[in-house]
């Protein structure tokens, strides 16, 4: 039984930083391609980054590019996301997620993911 558990949300100052670790357990995080989402009240949960298997290859939205940082340490099995200059737009409910899909791809649709996280708030103020 795969779990992916995150962690480091919280409350921050727009133009603050956190940074969300995504553990997975029961197998190995080399297995699965990893991605970030977001979930923001009333709004559809939306793509947010995206690492492929061996960590070559990223992939990020407009809104976060230049600001987020994907990351996965798989000695670790563990993912990253490093988020700087936060907004109040940033404000959501954050999930990782581990996809099966057996090339080295990034991947960016949400229905490609097969595990998926219980989510981790981050709230910017303004």
């Amino acid at each position: 039984q795969v779990q992916l558990v995150e962690s480091g949300g919280g409350l921050v100052q727009a133009g603050g930083s956190l940074r969300l670790s995504c553990v997975v357990s029961g197998r190995t995080l080399r297995d699965y391609a990893m991605g970030w989402f977001r979930q923001a009240p009333g709004k559809e949960r939306e793509f947010v980054a995206a690492i492929n298997r061996s960590g070559g290859s990223t992939h990020y939205d407009d809104s976060v590019k230049g600001r987020f940082t994907i990351s996965r340490d798989d000695a670790k099995n563990t993912m990253y996301l490093q988020m700087t200059s936060l907004k109040p737009e940033d404000t959501a409910v954050y999930y990782c997620a581990a996809s099966t899909l057996p090339r080295l791809v990034v991947v960016l649709a949400r229905y490609d993911y097969d595990y998926w996280g219980q989510g981790t708030q981050v709230t910017v103020s303004s």
